[in-house]
């Protein structure tokens, strides 16, 4: 066997080392990738059990963001939370803490009304809601079902109110000199369409609509408050107050904090969370790939 020919095995079986060595590199990667996916499947199952504190406490359940379908914050989750929270036994007393600039006023409404069922058929255990930087529009929708608000003072509340938003755009169209073919079966069927012009008849349909739900968020506050809430034509009508504004107002009861309302009120210092939260397999899912969309309405409590 000439010298090439021993240089070629050599070389070919140097090679053949290296790819066995870079094939098991990745088995052992690839064994702990799923490693790691089995995890994150376990936690992701076994997750969110908390609340099964057997000690005195009080029971927290967190609205932080948008309240809307498909948010952290949506209805669906909340409800979960609360009825864990008032199903526990050793509960003393449920916060609900919020920090939410309003949202959609069906997810809102949802949870206005299961507050009010669940305390119904707890009426010993209280409620109190809890401000922390902001409490608007759908954020306040919620905290009116619970038996007491309290703030920080410099905590934002109100804008009880409702919203629609939307662009036209048919001026843009005729400057660009494009022309629309729009089809319809109903008279009204394009209505709201940003390539249309808004009919006079068709405004006054959208108004109709956005004052029916602003009764509808007006009477929910009305019922939660009652004779706390003070005189006032600005109230109900979108704008916002500090903490401090909002106490002489009578849109909340005074100043607490989640430690000083459970500390002082309840009379239970230890907290347990009974919110429905994304859990670490859960994120790791969604890391790996899944993303979840959401959309909401055009209508707004905000």
């Amino acid at each position: 066997m000439d010298t090439l020919e021993k240089d070629t095995l050599t070389n070919l079986a140097q090679a053949s080392l290296v790819e066995q060595r870079r094939t098991r590199r990745w088995k052992i990667f690839f064994r702990f990738f799923y490693l790691a996916i089995a995890i994150a499947i376990f936690f992701a199952f076994t997750a969110n059990n908390n609340g099964q504190n057997e000690v005195p406490h009080t029971a927290i359940v967190d609205i932080d963001g948008v309240i809307a379908s498909g948010a952290p914050a949506n209805a669906y989750d909340v409800i979960a939370g609360l009825e864990r929270a008032f199903n526990s036994k050793p509960a003393k007393g449920v916060i609900i803490r919020i920090n939410s600039p309003g949202g959609s006023p069906v997810q809102a409404e949802l949870i206005n009304q299961e507050i009010k069922r669940l305390r119904g058929l707890s009426p010993d255990l209280p409620v109190y809601a809890v401000v922390e930087d902001l409490c608007a529009s759908g954020g306040y929708y919620v905290a009116v079902a619970a038996d007491q608000i309290y703030v920080a003072p410099s905590s934002i509340v109100g804008s009880i109110g409702v919203r629609m938003d939307g662009f036209e755009f048919t001026e843009a169209l005729e400057s660009l000199g494009i022309k629309r073919r729009l089809l319809t079966a109903g008279e009204n069927k394009a209505f709201l369409d940003p390539f249309s012009p808004m009919r006079p008849a068709q405004e006054e349909h959208a108004k109709a609509i956005l004052n029916n739900i602003h009764q509808q968020f007006i009477q929910a506050v009305t019922d939660g408050r009652g004779e706390r809430l003070q005189e006032n034509p600005n109230i109900f009508s979108g704008l916002v107050w500090t903490g401090e504004q909002s106490i002489e107002l009578g849109l909340v009861d005074g100043y607490g904090s989640v430690l000083s309302v459970a500390r002082e009120i309840i009379g239970e210092r230890e907290l347990v969370n009974y919110s429905v939260k994304e859990s670490f397999g859960e994120r790791i899912i969604r890391k790996l790939g899944a993303e979840i969309i959401y959309k909401t309405m055009d209508y707004r409590l905000y």
